[in-house]
């Protein structure tokens, strides 16, 4: 693991998993995913290009009615739990006394991305969002916490781990593209990123 990267306020933490604990986490993603699969989440212009899911307490809803926080999978089922793999992570890297009550799993296939945007829908904005990527690599824009001005991009590799604290927390960011098929990780390649947060 190399030493953590400062940009704009976000803190990169290059390599923060090794290949075996990937696998290791993939596998309870994929037990996440067996009670609450993938989704595609819908805004009022249409179905967006990620797939989507979540565990803990919250996921995060999208559709024709806007976009909100929810204790329910949109086929009614109630989140599974945040896997300790994943608590481990923000134990880590958050310097946060809450818990996480949300974890999302976000799935970028090929030609997928997510457009600048900001994580303020969170009542208590002192605890970070951390976010870990595993697969292929995605191209991160972070931004500004007003809309326009100069951004900053890294490729984000498999096993990086981003927190989203302080200056960066209500910053603009997205992902602009993937290199598709750049790890091995996944059988059918494509990305995952995990983004922790505390909701209430």
């Amino acid at each position: 693991m190399s030493e953590p990267i400062r940009q704009k306020g976000f803190v990169i933490h290059p390599g923060f998993l090794d290949r075996a604990a990937q696998v290791k986490l993939v596998a309870r993603l994929r037990e996440v995913l067996a009670i609450a699969p993938l989704f595609t989440p819908r805004t009022r212009r249409g179905p967006m290009s990620v797939r989507m899911s979540a565990a803990g307490k919250y996921g995060w809803i999208s559709d024709t009615r806007g976009y909100r926080y929810d204790t329910q999978h949109p086929d009614g089922m109630t989140w599974p739990a945040i896997p300790d793999e994943v608590t481990a992570i923000w134990e880590a890297v958050s310097d946060c006394p809450r818990a996480p009550e949300c974890c999302l799993v976000n799935w970028y296939g090929e030609g997928a991305r997510m457009g600048l945007h900001r994580d303020e829908d969170e009542a208590d904005l002192t605890c970070p969002v951390v976010s870990v990527s595993l697969g292929d690599e995605g191209l991160f824009r972070m931004g500004n916490v007003e809309r326009g001005g100069r951004t900053k991009s890294i490729w984000l590799k498999s096993g990086d781990v981003v927190v989203m604290g302080g200056a960066a927390r209500l910053a603009h960011h997205g992902v602009d593209r993937i290199r598709f098929g750049s790890s091995t990780l996944l059988p059918n390649s494509g990305r995952i990123n995990l983004t922790l947060r505390v909701v209430t």
